[in-house]
């Protein structure tokens, strides 16, 4: 087994063909991931803590009680995760051109979280808190804002967002033109430019 022990800090994992792979209740410190494949693995009862996964295939892990602090994902692909089931304290992370797609981040507090360059679609922010973060350049296509609080957000060169001000906090957030008339759609006006 690629993982076997209890703790690993400063390692680098490169190329790990581990689909399924059992990494319930270990710890990461400092490590890096990269073109690894974890898919349909157990993360439960994990913690991550300033580690980078870059490449890799993180679809449909199991993240229950799964913590992350400084974690970076770059160019992964990250389907069908129940994000809502993680650990919630000090939760820290970003999302550079990542594919996201049917997760739920549904009541996480998720303040100042960058999801830059991304393909969100299909996710589930009801009840986050999104206040500060960053959708700079992502692809919201199909993803559901509702009672978020999206205030000070940048959704700037974003594209695809559903987002309705009456059920979203939306102040001080920024949007980029034309897609900021897709907050207009859920009061049925039209706007020819």
């Amino acid at each position: 087994m690629r993982f076997d022990g209890q703790n690993f800090e400063n390692r680098k994992f490169v190329k790990i063909n581990c689909p399924g792979e059992d990494l319930e209740g270990k710890e990461f410190a400092g490590c890096a991931f990269e073109k690894c494949d974890f898919s349909g693995g157990d993360f439960s009862g994990a913690l991550f803590m300033d580690c980078k996964f870059l490449g890799c295939n993180l679809s449909n892990i199991k993240v229950d009680g799964c913590g992350f602090q400084g974690v970076e994902f770059e160019s992964c692909k990250l389907l069908g995760i129940n994000f809502a089931k993680i650990k919630s304290l000090l939760i820290r992370w970003e999302f550079k051109k990542c594919n996201i797609e049917l997760c739920n981040f549904a009541r996480l507090v998720l303040k100042n979280t960058k999801f830059i360059d991304c393909g969100v679609r299909e996710s589930d922010f009801v009840d986050a808190n999104l206040a500060g973060s960053v959708f700079s350049g992502s692809d919201l296509q199909s993803s559901r804002f509702h009672n978020a609080n999206l205030e000070r957000a940048d959704f700037r060169k974003a594209i695809n967002y559903y987002i309705d001000p009456a059920y979203n906090k939306l102040k001080g957030a920024q949007f980029s033109f034309p897609d900021v008339l897709g907050l207009l759609a859920s009061f049925g006006i039209e706007v020819e430019y």
